[in-house]
């Protein structure tokens, strides 16, 4: 994400993350209550230093059937402490003995009957709670871009997960739509990806000419907290009235097949935008795969952003997202957060 721009100005400091998991705690927030029947083991679990697929893997080996009668809401990442839902088929409503799950890595928080597999996306956001360390850079400064984030939000940027090791994902999709054959959940990986660069290359553009939480003409709209939009229509008091107070906000294309809602400026400003050889690649190759324009907001607003100077160089900060938001969005506001885990693995 360093190669994006900023939207408030320069980077403010310098600090390492995930110097040991506990500095990245994700805990996700549940979308509804398990029904307590049914044939579906839903286990919360917090799990330290193991990723999601991991742990699906281990629950079908516990419960010993095939790995798709597990599921998960979302991926969480593997150097972290997080907590999250799996469900667990198990038709004849035997469990076994879930004590024999725990380990240094796994911890069963929770465990009740839900009547329905856990479904991708399933979730109402996520909570985080960020320790930085070893933090170079003036605290009045950072305390001031932190209450700036609070108050207007900051770009919705795809985090860099989405785009694989060494942003390895794009140049992999293009390499599918030239005719690699690759797995289906690889094609569903490539396809995102493809995406989400097109989505960062457009909302790269509005942060550039300081537009990204302003309307354009032919601005297309979306309500927060929904995949609902609407417009073009001319701007208004009301309208700007449900910016201001994050009821709406600006949105960018999500790329497939058929036309661009936008129109006039915004339409122009995207077009440019994803224009380039690369660029129109991608859109080839997402059309073909048959996806649907859809859009997404380019403006992101973290919910109860609260930080704290543990030590002079110890930073905490803590947000809650929606989902589908990356916390690596609101670090890139701040400076160059370097990843610790990242460097020991590289050792």
């Amino acid at each position: 994400m360093s190669a994006l721009p900023l939207a408030f100005g320069e980077p403010l400091l310098s600090a390492a993350i995930r110097t040991v998991p506990e500095d990245f705690q994700v805990d996700e927030l549940s979308a509804f209550e398990a029904t307590g029947e049914g044939e579906h083991l839903l286990l919360e679990i917090r799990k330290r230093g193991a990723n999601t697929v991991a742990v699906a893997k281990r629950l079908a080996q516990w419960a010993g059937i095939p790995e798709m009668g597990v599921s998960y809401a979302g991926q969480k990442d593997r150097h972290a402490v997080t907590t999250q839902r799996f469900s667990v088929h198990l038709p004849k409503r035997v469990s076994p003995d879930i004590a024999t799950l725990e380990s240094d890595e796994i911890h069963v928080v929770s465990a009740t009957w839900h009547n329905r597999k856990l479904q991708r996306g399933a979730l109402a956001g996520n909570r985080f709670r960020l320790v930085l360390r070893d933090v170079q850079g003036d605290v009045a400064a950072i305390d001031a871009r932190l209450q700036t984030i609070a108050a207007r939000g900051l770009p919705n940027w795809f985090g860099e997960q989405r785009f694989g090791r060494d942003g390895g994902n794009v140049p992999a999709a293009l390499a599918m739509f030239g005719g690699r054959r690759v797995r289906q959940d690889q094609r569903s990986m490539l396809l995102s990806a493809a995406r989400s660069a097109l989505f960062n290359r457009v909302l790269a553009a509005r942060v550039e000419q300081g537009n990204w939480d302003r309307p354009l003409e032919g601005e297309v709209w979306m309500l927060d907290g929904s995949r609902s939009v609407f417009g073009p229509e001319p701007m208004s008091e009301v309208l700007a009235e449900r910016l201001a107070r994050f009821d709406i906000h600006p949105s960018g294309p999500l790329w497939g097949v058929g036309e661009l809602r936008s129109t006039g400026e915004a339409l122009a400003l995207e077009s440019a935008a994803l224009a380039d050889e690369q660029a129109l690649a991608l859109r080839a190759g997402l059309e073909a795969a048959g996806l649907k324009q859809e859009r997404r907001s380019l403006r992101l607003r973290p919910a109860l952003l609260q930080h704290q100077w543990l030590q002079p160089d110890v930073l905490e900060i803590s947000f809650a997202l929606p989902p589908g938001c990356y916390a690596t969005a609101v670090l890139h506001e701040l400076g160059t957060i370097t990843d610790a885990s990242q460097a020991l693995a590289a050792s």
